[in-house]
């Protein structure tokens, strides 16, 4: 039986936040460029603007941006 209490772990609280965001995220970006073709377009033109706002060693623009470029992907492909 799986336990159904919300737990307190940050990281796991983080993880479903954001598989609910890219999921909300995806469909409105479906919805929106069904509507308004060319937005995925747009969207990707700015991701050179797009960077991680870490101060440490973990900060990695390239990742963010590659996470957001398969985001694009995947939202075309659908």
């Amino acid at each position: 039986m799986t336990d159904k209490t919300q737990p307190t772990d940050p990281i796991v609280t983080a993880r479903r936040r954001e598989i609910a965001t890219e999921h909300v995220v995806f469909k409105l970006l479906q919805h929106v460029e069904s509507a308004h073709p060319g937005l995925l377009d747009s969207i990707e033109a700015s991701l050179d603007h797009l960077g991680d706002n870490a101060h440490d060693d973990t900060k990695d623009d390239a990742a963010v941006r590659q996470i957001a470029q398969r985001m694009i992907d995947s939202a075309r492909s659908s």
